[in-house]
């Protein structure tokens, strides 16, 4: 976002807990409900992973069905029953309802469809008081979940009934690249980008701070990192402090401070992302964040005067390494330089740059700095935002920078203070991409330090299969924005980094 400060506030307390049940079900015909499900319906096995984020009077709960047969599952119907008096209050990626103890839940029309060893996911919200035990009823088109697979004799030994906890990264970060819609490793396995932001090296350097504001970057603070099941850190950078304009250390340090964290990030198994953060240019316009040249702060756009020699010496520093991202700029904002007067041209400005409605400077546009990148050879994955600081992808694909390699990624940003918060817009935005690009959510996160936010676009972008990097791994406690961790020992803050915890545990990337 503008700024550090806009990502901090106060925190409340949750606890987590994660379950797995195997099931066996019917499924009807295909587009048919279980009501409408002929005698002669296949039968299939799945599993259904029950977790919740509890914080004493409430909890989200998120279900995730998996297909264990070999054929698709068409049209999906859970139920299941609570023993206390859980409450529930809305949901998402799914119809909710509940009718006494019973809860049930249909599939949304999107993710109707569960393909051989697929699954779906679907959350909500409750109130309770007292206890708040697990359900273990849970039924799918009406059959009961006993674990079996029909289609299996009873010679077969295999198991269907583990929960899903995820694992830490082990070995070297993979090579990535892009293929079709989907991010892939060199040998070809689908693969997400699980993980948090490492704040500081867009501002120390020029905050009088040194390098990482006094942070480790070492081994052991990695280590923590992969106990929580991190893949993937983003990193903001500083353009003044790399190209040794301004700022402390800057030029070679500085530099040199980056390619050691990265180093140690893809020897340990985490993919870094390296991210264009603050820029060099004098922007005194609509919703400034600063009157200072220098990379003190967000600017609108980045500049032709320095951001492509940026890229071109990044690029240069990690070609060859691709399990390294590029995420070209942060959070691009022409729209509100030209006070939202002509979205087109802010698309077009984005992708172009030049001259652009309220910005002094020329701009350097996402296509300018995508072939700074590729000149260089690098073929390494690179993502480009939208609009809105980065919240709006509704013309992303039709402003799309060319990319030669295909390696090009979308970066979507979701706070809970952003315009685009719904499912629905999710659907119709972020979706309608990521049925062409892979999409990363380079920045989740939520002004209030809880997680039930966070929670929904976790649920909507697990479905989906896409990544997510939440705001922030430092410790700079949640009174002023969404901070993870008490300490660089990896000590969850309360809530929300509790939350965002037992999430990154229960799922796989």
């Amino acid at each position: 976002m503008l700024g550090r400060a806009r990502k901090r506030r106060t925190a409340l307390a949750a606890l987590g807990a994660a379950a797995s049940v195997a099931c066996t079900v019917l499924t009807a015909a295909a587009g048919s409900w279980a009501s409408d499900a002929p005698a002669a319906a296949a039968a299939f096995a799945c599993k259904v992973d029950y977790s919740t984020n509890d914080w004493g009077t409430g909890f989200g709960a998120n279900v995730t069905v998996t297909n264990l047969s070999a054929s698709t599952v068409n049209g999906w119907t859970l139920t299941y029953s609570y023993t206390g008096n859980q409450t529930l209050q809305q949901g998402w990626s799914g119809v909710w309802s509940q009718s006494g103890k019973q809860i049930t839940v249909t599939n949304a029309s999107w993710n109707g469809a569960i393909p051989a060893n697929g699954s779906v996911s679907s959350g909500a919200n409750f109130s309770y008081s007292g206890t708040n035990a697990k359900p273990t009823d849970f039924a799918v088109n009406g059959a009961a979940c006993t674990g079996t697979n029909p289609t299996t004799t009873t010679t077969t030994t295999t198991t269907t009934t583990t929960t899903t906890t995820g694992n830490p990264p082990t070995g070297v970060a993979p090579a990535l690249r892009v293929s079709g819609n989907k991010l892939l490793t060199a040998s070809g396995a689908t693969y997400r980008l699980l993980g948090v932001n490492r704040a500081s090296g867009e501002f120390a350097c020029v905050q009088g701070k040194g390098m990482w504001d006094s942070g480790p970057v070492d081994k052991a603070s990695v280590d923590a990192m992969k106990a929580w099941n991190i893949r993937a850190v983003r990193i903001p950078l500083n353009e003044d402090c790399w190209l040794g304009l301004s700022g402390s250390p800057s030029g070679p340090a500085y530099q040199q401070a980056v390619k050691d964290y990265v180093n140690v990030l893809v020897a340990n198994g985490i993919n870094p992302i390296l991210d264009l953060h603050w820029t060099h240019g004098l922007y005194t316009g609509n919703i400034s964040a600063c009157s200072d040249v220098n990379a003190t702060c967000q600017k609108p756009m980045p500049s032709m005067q320095h951001t492509p020699t940026f890229w071109t010496q990044v690029a240069t520093a990690f070609k060859g390494n691709n399990a390294v991202v590029f995420d070209l700029f942060n959070e691009p904002y022409p729209d509100a330089s030209n006070n939202w007067s002509d979205m087109a041209a802010a698309w077009r400005c984005l992708r172009d740059g030049g001259t652009c409605t309220g910005i002094d400077y020329q701009v350097a546009g996402m296509q300018d700095l995508l072939d700074a990148v590729r000149a260089t050879g690098a073929t390494n994955v690179v993502m480009t935002a939208g609009l809105t600081w980065t919240n709006d992808l509704s013309q992303w694909l039709a402003y799309k920078p060319n990319d030669p390699t295909g390696n090009l990624m979308a970066s979507w940003h979701s706070y809970n203070f952003n315009a685009c918060v719904t499912v629905s817009c999710w659907d119709s935005q972020i979706g309608a991409v990521a049925a062409q690009v892979p999409v990363h959510a380079g920045e989740i996160g939520q002004d209030t330090c809880a997680h039930d936010y966070i929670d929904q676009v976790m649920t909507w972008l697990d479905t989906k299969r896409l990544g997510y990097t939440a705001w922030t791994w430092n410790p700079w406690r949640c009174s002023g924005g969404n901070v993870l961790i008490e300490d660089y020992n990896g000590t969850p803050s309360k809530t929300y980094g509790e939350g965002f915890r037992a999430h990154l545990l229960s799922v796989t990337p």
